[in-house]
This record gives structure tokens, C-alpha cells and sequence, in this order.
């Protein structure tokens, strides 16, 4: 069995994908696509390990993206295949296939421990196997369907003309009437289709695409997406339950302190821009405590909007409503003389003087890194927002997954949201689509379409300001600032490995790169090797951080 390897090294661990003999490597190797049965191998880095997976899922995250915002199939090839390129792209084509299978193998690590980890998966991938399958020349996909011996066999002639006129009349019922006549007057070849049992393609009977009789699909060889994805999804589907079981039992025990965090927080991982420091970006001090009020009104999300309210109303947030709102603060450019301006003001009805310097100042410095283990910490993201829990009397989290229907329909209107948005951001929030339930809201308060999508509260912020300063002009400073500040981190790029899980993956892969050959079991044992187990360097104790209700 071929074996993925890893391998710890003092100045940049690798990664070592073992030399093992595969039947049909070279054949396969013909086409960039494949159905990952033979094991990655060579040699990578260790900082390429993640990269990759990173790379690979924001691809995956941009399938399901257009998913959600309603495109069909047909409307989705090319921006897959745009996605694609754009994000899995290297200087060689033996380099993009090597970083395509490694990257694969990677998330069936991060995404193989539940049920939904695997479904999702499993449905990105398959979306994005048949996007580069239509997108083959058709000699390649002959090559791949013989190199991987997958049992479709085109019509012979004899079966070709007997549903020649049936094939015809389901070209016109599609529209195609160019094609039909094509096949009627016999320029269309009988290879062109495929003569499969009916439940090898359940999405083109559903959509009566195909031609049916007697328990058999006429599949044409555009259609051959549909047919080659059934057993890519099976294989898959078995491979991540054998690789669950092996991670539970073998890896992610005796990993817990090294490998498990970086490969368990990739599903969690936020892929936008890092806002975690203000003054990279070039907005910091472009806030102050005193224009809070009235960005709320304008750029601010519902969630942050809520919270800045209750405060303003009751005078206090419980800690987990500080830290939400106080990070926002500062992603936006509010600096750490400012936020003690406006957390001391909000408060002072309940935490005058003294009683805020020895309660409450301390939280406020210690966000901004000042206090403590003087860690910078980031903006939260949708995605941690999202899965918070807010307790009885705190009004974190969003308010797209807490507010009922009613509650979230008053608190739009009074963003003065479009109606029509106020309705379309009710439903996707009730259908579960909490990010592009704000989107829309977005889209309905400043009358333009967000392109970017809504991935985090501090880039709702900036979208915002970009829109109110193309609709105002530069008269506004504070917009025009904030404006060149997200322009600045988009031309910058993806940040290197933001979000909520970022601490463990970090402190992870320094372990890993600290601990010599230490990581080479984390791979080979969940998918079927052995190695020697290496002794784990002792963890530092997590810095205590004084918590006021």
C-alpha cells in the first residue's frame, strides 16, 4: 500500500511522501484529473502542507458559495474552473498535479471526523471533479475513463440507430434543435452516447435529460460528468469512513498536541483578509471613540449594530460581548487610547472612576495585546460568530441564527434595508444561510450588489465604506481612508492563516517544526503504515486572562 509520510525537521519540517510502486501511474499521470487512488508522493514542506489544503479549500468554499447564491449547474462550469486555476495554480503542470493530490488527501484528513465534515466534502469535490471533467478534451476523457477502467462503453451502431429518433426528440424537449437535426441526419457518430443502468445517473433523470428504456440512460458524451462522478463519489465516500476510524483510533491520541489541532482546524478555518492589525491595513487612528455612533447607523452589521446598542442602553456587555464588539473596534481603526475613551463613557453609569480601571480596563488593554501574554488578537470572524452560544442576558453571536422572525425583521427596518431585502435576508436566515442573509441586508442598505460576499464583520465594515465613498464621492475622509486601507490588504493578499482555530494551528506547527523527525507517524498511520512513535515536547501553560461578567 503506498504510504503518506511526515517528517519533522529543526528549520522547516517535511513532509515525506514514500517511493511505492502504483500501476498505471504513468498512464494516469496523462490527464491532470484523477480519482486519487494512488497516494501522493515525493517529497513536501511541511509550510506547503497547510498552503495546499488552504489553496484547495478555498476552492471548495467558492463551489459552495455559488451553490448557496442559487447558480445552476450549467452556470457554474466555468467559475469553478476559474476558481480552480486561480487558487491551485503553479509555474508547472507536474507541480499542479502534485499540489492537487497532496491537497486532496489533506482535506480528507481535516474533513473525514463527522458526518457532516464528510457529506460536505464529499459534495464540493464532486462538484468540482465534474466541472474539470466537462472541461477535458474529449480524447482525455476517453484516456481518463480507460487509464481508471471505468466501465462505460459508447453505443455500437445497431443500438445507435434503433433510438436514433428517440435521442432526437429529447435534443428538442432541451431546446437543442441544431444538435437533433445533426443526429437525425447521422452527423452526430454512435460513440457520441453511452448506454448505462438509470441509477448510475439519478440528476439527468431527474431533470429528463436523458433518454430511458427498459432500466438503461442514453447518456450523450456531454453528459458524461454525471456518469464519471458516481464512482469518484462512492470511492470517496468509503475512503473517508476507513480514514475516520484510522485518525480516532491511531493518529489523533497520540497527536493531540502536535498534528490533530492543525489538520481538526482546517474546517474551521476563515479565509478573508486579516484584520487583526489595523495599521498594516493603514486605518488604524482613522476612528475615534466619538464617530461610533454614527458609523453604527451606517456601515455597522446587525450583529455589531445590537451590541453597540444594548451598551449604549444598558451601560454594560457581559465578557463575551466585550470581546465581540471591542475586537471590531479595533479591526476598524480604533486605537487602544480611543477604546478606553469609549468602553470608559458607554460604562460610566455603572462603572465610574476607579471601578472601571480595576474591572474593565484591564480586558480593553489586554485585546489590544497590551496585557497578559501581549498577544494580538483578531476580529472574530462569521464563521465563529456563528457557532457562539449567547447565554441569558448576553446579545453576542449573530443575530441572523438568534433573532426570531418578527425580531429580525424590526431590526432591519430600522437599518433602513430595502423591504424586498428585509424578506429575501428572513428566509435565507431561516433556511439556515446566515451569511448571505446579511449579505442581502448589505445589498438592501446600500442600494449595489456586495460581490465580495460577507465573510466577516469588519469586511461588511469596509465594503460599506468603499460604497458610501463611490456614492458620496471624496468629501468623506473617514470613508476614503478605510476605502484604501481594505484596497491595501486585498492587494496584499490572503492572510497567511486567520480565524478562530489559528492559535492551536499555529502553536501546532511550531511543535511540528520543533520536534525532528516527531511528526512522521501523522499520516502514515491513518492511512495504513507504521512508524516509530517520537517523544513530544512539553507545552508551555496557556498565559491566564483575568475574565469580568
Amino acid at each position: 500500500m503506498a504510504t503518506f509520510l511526515a517528517a519533522g525537521a529543526v528549520g522547516g519540517a517535511r513532509k515525506v511522501l514514500a517511493e511505492v510502486q502504483q500501476p498505471n501511474r504513468v498512464h494516469r499521470s496523462k490527464v491532470a484529473l484523477s480519482m486519487y487512488r494512488d497516494m501522493p508522493e515525493g517529497e513536501i514542506a511541511i509550510e506547503e502542507f497547510e498552503r495546499f489544503a488552504m489553496d484547495r479549500l478555498r476552492v471548495l468554499k467558492g463551489v459552495d458559495d455559488l451553490k448557496a447564491k442559487g447558480f445552476r449547474v450549467d452556470q457554474m462550469q466555468d467559475k469553478v474552473i476559474e476558481l480552480y486555476d486561480k487558487h491551485m495554480a503553479t509555474a508547472q503542470r507536474e507541480e499542479k498535479q502534485r499540489k492537487d493530490a497532496v491537497s486532496h488527501f489533506v482535506l480528507r484528513l481535516a474533513y473525514c471526523r463527522t458526518e457532516d465534515l464528510r457529506r460536505w466534502l464529499i459534495s464540493q469535490e464532486c462538484d468540482l471533479f465534474k466541472a474539470r471533467f466537462k472541461d477535458l478534451p474529449p480524447r482525455d476523457q476517453r484516456v481518463f475513463m480507460e487509464a481508471n477502467e471505468l466501465p462505460f462503453r459508447p453505443l455500437g451502431r445497431p443500438d445507435f440507430e434503433e433510438v436514433q429518433e428517440q435521442l432526437a426528440q429529447v435534443l428538442l424537449s432541451l431546446g437543442q434543435a441544431q444538435q437533433a437535426s445533426a443526429l437525425l441526419n447521422g452527423k452526430v457518430p454512435p460513440e457520441s452516447y453511452y448506454k448505462v443502468p438509470f441509477e448510475q445517473v439519478p440528476d439527468l433523470v431527474a431533470s429528463r435529460r436523458v433518454y430511458l428504456q427498459a432500466g438503461y440512460a442514453y447518456v450523450s458524451k456531454d453528459q458524461m460528468s454525471s456518469l464519471v462522478v458516481q464512482p469518484f463519489r462512492s470511492a470517496l465516500s468509503k475512503a473517508l469512513v476507513l480514514t475516520a476510524r484510522r485518525w480516532a483510533a491511531v493518529v489523533a491520541p497520540a497527536e493531540a498536541d502536535r498534528l490533530a489541532p492543525v489538520v481538526e482546524s482546517l474546517s474551521q478555518r476563515y479565509l478573508g483578509p486579516d484584520y487583526s492589525d489595523a495599521e498594516k491595513r493603514g486605518v488604524a487612528g482613522t476612528i475615534t471613540a466619538r464617530d461610533i455612533p454614527v458609523l453604527s447607523k451606517s456601515s455597522f452589521p446587525l450583529c455589531m449594530v445590537s451590541m453597540q446598542q444594548a451598551l449604549h442602553d444598558s451601560h454594560h456587555l457581559k465578557h463575551d460581548g466585550r470581546m465581540q464588539l471591542g475586537l471590531f473596534l479595533k479591526g476598524i481603526g480604533l486605537p487602544l487610547e480611543e477604546a478606553m475613551c469609549f468602553w470608559r463613557t458607554e460604562m460610566a453609569a455603572v462603572a465610574p472612576g476607579d471601578k472601571f480601571d480595576k474591572q474593565y480596563a484591564y480586558n480593553v488593554r489586554h485585546n489590544y495585546g497590551k496585557e497578559g501574554n501581549r498577544k494580538d488578537y483578531t476580529p472574530y470572524t462569521c464563521a465563529k460568530i456563528i457557532t457562539s452560544t449567547p447565554g441569558v442576558g448576553q446579545v453576542h453571536g449573530c443575530p441572523y441564527k438568534t433573532f426570531s422572525q418578527e425580531s429580525l425583521r424590526s431590526a432591519l427596518a430600522r437599518l433602513q434595508v430595502a423591504p424586498s431585502n428585509i424578506e429575501a435576508a428572513v428566509g435565507m436566515a431561516a433556511a439556515g444561510n446566515f451569511q448571505l442573509a446579511c449579505e442581502s441586508a448589505w445589498e438592501g442598505k446600500h442600494g449595489c450588489a456586495c460581490n465580495t460576499g460577507i465573510n466577516h464583520p469588519n469586511q461588511y465594515f469596509e465594503e460599506s465604506r468603499k460604497a458610501i465613498q463611490a456614492q458620496q464621492g471624496p468629501a468623506d475622509p473617514a470613508a476614503a481612508t478605510v476605502a484604501a486601507g481594505g484596497a491595501a490588504a486585498a492587494a496584499a493578499g490572503p492572510p497567511k492563516t486567520p480565524g478562530p482555530a489559528a492559535p492551536a494551528a499555529a502553536a501546532a506547527a511550531a511543535a511540528a517544526a520543533g520536534s525532528g523527525g516527531g511528526a512522521t507517524t501523522q499520516l502514515q498511520d491513518v492511512l495504513g503504515g507504521s512508524s516509530q512513535q517520537q517523544p513530544q515536547p512539553d507545552s508551555a501553560p496557556p498565559a491566564k486572562v483575568q475574565r469580568t461578567d
